[in-house]
């Protein structure tokens, strides 16, 4: 045992005894996993996740995110559970207990989600780097930012690996970096607060779950709704975009890597069924705190700046400028009035398209989609300069950085596994973190256009069905008389966990098809394909898991 091992066990032992609160802060002292945790959910997903959300709904869809963490802390607890009290390798235990169909099926999603989303993870730091750090243009010091994040990733990643001194500092930098993203948006927060900009009570508001906008629009655009050419149309093209924008949000807080690596970094780490209580503290402080102000912060911002509003996209208020984007145009082409020639028609008045509204054109314009450069423009007259670019811009860099290093971290991980190769296997796990984050340095040519639609939309299909076949796994693990023996929760614990479990597990599914189902890969109905394997895996793990119970 090491001595990092041993001191946290005397930590562990010196509270046993103790209460809740005590407990709690020793536990938060020699935390570790979860920080991994926090910093891959903490990236361009989540970033822009919460940036809709506070375009559709303003602060009303606060409470969607931490709630749909909560759930995935849930399973990632039982992870944690079924991992400290056996010891093993989850693939190995999955394989040998369950079926290999679901334990391979996990391993490869969780190898595609690496390579495939470090390409939006390197985009989205050179962005910050470029336009809110360096403020410049074009493809101006491209390739060097490129290089150094992918030198980065790999530098963090050997300390890691080296173990030791090495693994402290690997520690110790991703602790840094998710304090920074998460104080970098505090601060803009904090500033817009300081501007009269930000209603406290709407905040304290939208922490309280309202389903109401599962079957409603936001009020705020029921006057533009009212007086839009189709009332109809917007309100359930709004009610549609605020469901998917929810089950989203719920059924992918927890990605499927972010399953495969909790369980290594607790073996990794040595922790032991006497760590069982520290590793759902962990996850509370390195996972769910980070997350949740991060993620509440941006949407706090969001909301300020974009919800009802149409001054970023069309500051000179003549609805003929908004012809150059393409999703306001899309939106309003889509509307049963009018004809093709008419709204084709883009002048200073919506007079030549007699079929449409001026209406019309807001609605779409309110609900375009922003990006973190577009908030950092419009915070610029409240917070100045240097909070609303250069502070901005270090916090969405902490998130790209942050992501790169653990989608490597994951992916190595995942290449040692794929060899059947021991945790501490060098060559196996250097050339899985190399090939995810070479990857992250192509995304110039290939996260663009028809050569992104072929990457993002089979990887978002089949690392979004196999999110609840993860959960569902470790929850036929979790009642496994023959994996856990008397380790196994039994009584009042047992239907708490599998209470828990079960909601958790369902919200996912529920999520996954609403995000899922309808994506298609040109004519080919990916995500129904997707679904329907989904399926096939819930029926083989429960026939197997029925099976060999049996001979238990």
């Amino acid at each position: 045992m090491s001595d990092q091992s041993q001191r946290e066990l005397q930590v562990i032992e010196s509270v046993a005894d103790k209460g809740g609160i005590t407990k709690f802060f020793a536990y938060a002292r020699i935390s570790g996993p979860g920080w991994l945790q926090g910093a891959i959910t903490l990236g361009g997903g989540s970033l822009a996740g919460a940036l809709y959300l506070g375009i559709v709904a303003g602060n009303d869809l606060l409470w969607v995110q931490p709630l749909a963490m909560i759930c995935g802390i849930i399973m990632l607890a039982a992870i944690a559970y079924v991992t400290l009290s056996t010891q093993q390798r989850p693939l190995q235990l999955i394989n040998q207990h369950l079926h290999p169909l679901l334990g391979w099926s996990w391993l490869v999603a969780t190898i595609m989600a690496n390579i495939v989303w470090t390409m939006p993870q390197f985009s989205l730091g050179t962005a910050a780097i470029q336009q809110n750090l360096l403020g410049v243009e074009g493809d101006q010091f491209l390739w060097p930012i490129i290089i150094t994040l992918f030198g980065i990733g790999l530098f963090v990643n050997y300390l890691y690996q080296a173990g030791g001194g090495g693994a402290k500092l690997f520690d110790r930098i991703i602790k840094v970096m998710v304090g920074l993203i998460v104080f970098s948006f505090f601060a803009v927060v904090i500033a817009l607060f300081s501007s009269g900009n930000i209603s406290f009570g709407s905040i304290l508001g939208g922490f309280i779950p309202d389903f109401s906008l599962l079957g409603s629009s936001s009020p705020t655009f029921a006057p533009d709704i009212a007086a839009s050419s189709d009332s109809t149309f917007w309100e359930n093209h709004i009610i549609s975009t605020q469901k998917s924008k929810i089950f989203a949000a719920f059924g992918t807080a927890v990605g499927i890597n972010m399953t495969f690596l909790l369980p290594y970094t607790l073996l990794k780490k040595k922790w032991s069924t006497k760590h069982r209580g520290l590793s759902i503290t962990d996850l509370s402080i390195g996972l769910f705190v980070p997350f949740f102000l991060a993620t509440a912060c941006v949407v706090i911002a969001s909301a300020s700046s974009f919800h009802g509003k149409t001054e970023d996209v069309n500051p000179v208020k003549t609805y003929s400028t908004l012809a150059k984007i393409d999703s306001v145009k899309t939106l309003v082409k889509d509307l049963p009035n009018g004809s093709d020639e008419e709204k084709a028609i883009w002048n200073d008045t919506v007079a030549t398209a007699p079929g449409l509204t001026e209406s019309d054109f807001k609605l779409a314009a309110m609900l375009h989609s922003r990006d973190a450069g577009a908030l950092a423009i419009t915070l610029k007259p409240f917070t100045g300069e240097v909070v609303g670019q250069k502070v901005f811009g270090v916090g969405v860099l902490g998130m790209a950085v942050s992501t790169i290093i653990i989608l490597m971290l994951i992916n190595g991980l995942a290449f040692q596994q794929l060899f059947e190769k021991s945790l501490g296997s060098k060559p196996a796990y250097f050339l899985g973190c190399g090939i995810s984050g070479l990857a992250g340095c192509m995304f110039p040519f290939l996260w663009q256009g028809q050569s992104k639609a072929a990457l993002a939309i089979p990887t978002s299909v089949i690392g979004g069905s196999l999110i609840p076949i993860a959960y569902f796994t470790f929850f036929l693990l979790m009642n496994s008389k023959k994996v856990l023996g008397d380790k196994r929760p039994e009584g009042t614990a047992r239907i708490i966990w599998n209470v828990l479990m079960i909601f958790a597990t369902t919200v996912a599914t529920v999520g996954t098809w609403w995000a899922t189902a309808g994506k298609k890969f040109g004519d080919f109905p990916a995500g129904m394909v997707g679904m329907c394997f989904l399926a096939l895996l819930f029926i083989v793990g429960t026939a197997s898991f029925i099976v060999k119970e049996k001979k238990t």
